[in-house]
């Protein structure tokens, strides 16, 4: 017992783990997942919770790795989820939210993620400086839930979003509330209502991707003459249909015509891809221009061919 006390005062002064330095702790949670950040270690000491709400933790939110358990059914909102799954997207909410002190500028979400109306005003209230949003899913939201939380981010300069039937509810509320928005994304086919709503309500757009979807070469004219402003425009994989008036039928271009080169001639950057040997090219038209994504590999759709849009 001597010889264990006489150790015990030989050994120099063991430091706590709520004494190691903040940068350092800083470093080791950049490191961590979602899951990991939002797994109690803000609870261990006062020291770690001051470490874990550093908004050098926070400028993303990236909860790309959380899917929902869901069945699609016949009725709105065509998808029924989980109710565990809604447990566990809300606790990592607010555990998140929480720590990330209103410091949070970009926000992922999973394209198989779909979020209900009170988690999504949740996020509005507490992401007020919000950049980037990459939100694909939007069937559990009603549209002025969806609406007032666009209100909400004036800051917005890049959106991913879905393909939408009836979109000038939406693209007016963006124009009305996201001054600087120069980004976005459709993930999903875009017709001429469409690409008409785009140039009348974002005219003003710099980047624009419809990468892996059916456009109708009416809808990419729009495009091309109302957003005069654009700077890159990526139609890779599309399928490009031309309608044709009756009583002719419609028919996928093998290749851009000459109008459309034209007009695009001014863009910085025209990203196209209609290669019958490209694998993604191949898919789009095996998958009749609505990419099923979660048929390939997991983090497909993340991809794109403009960088800033990529994740």
């Amino acid at each position: 017992m001597l010889t264990d006390l006489k150790m015990e005062e030989d050994v120099p002064d063991r430091k706590n783990w709520e004494d190691l330095d903040i940068d350092i702790l800083v470093k080791i949670f950049q490191t961590f997942d979602i899951f990991e950040l939002t797994s109690g270690i803000a609870r261990v000491c006062s020291t770690w919770r001051y470490a874990a709400c550093d908004p050098l933790l926070w400028r993303t939110l990236d909860l790309s790795m959380l899917k929902s358990n869901f069945i699609k059914i016949p009725l709105e909102p065509y998808v029924y989820v989980d109710g565990r799954s809604d447990k566990t997207l809300t606790r990592v909410l607010k555990i998140s939210l929480n720590l990330s002190c209103g410091n949070i500028t970009t926000l992922i979400f999973h394209y198989n993620l779909y979020v209900c109306d009170d988690q999504l005003t949740y996020i509005a209230e507490r992401c007020p400086k919000l950049k980037r949003l990459v939100l694909p899913a939007w069937n559990r939201i009603k549209r002025p839930v969806l609406c007032k939380a666009i209100n909400m981010w004036q800051d917005l300069e890049s959106l991913t979003m879905p393909s939408i039937a009836n979109p000038p509810c939406i693209m007016e509320e963006i124009s009305n509330s996201c001054k600087k928005i120069s980004e976005l994304k459709i993930m999903g086919p875009c017709d001429m209502f469409f690409a008409h709503t785009l140039a009348s309500c974002l005219p003003n757009l710099k980047v624009l991707s419809i990468r892996c979807s059916m456009l109708f070469k009416d809808a990419l004219l729009i495009i091309l003459d109302g957003l005069r402003h654009l700077e890159v425009l990526n139609i890779s994989h599309c399928i490009i249909i031309e309608v044709p008036p009756p009583p002719a039928p419609r028919k996928v271009l093998k290749e851009l015509d000459e109008m459309i080169l034209e007009k695009a001639s001014r863009i910085r950057e025209f990203l196209t891809c209609m290669d019958d040997v490209c694998v993604m090219c191949r898919r789009t038209r095996l998958d009749e221009g609505f990419l099923r994504w979660y048929k390939y590999e997991e983090g497909l759709w993340k991809e794109d061919e403009v960088r800033s849009l990529a994740i």
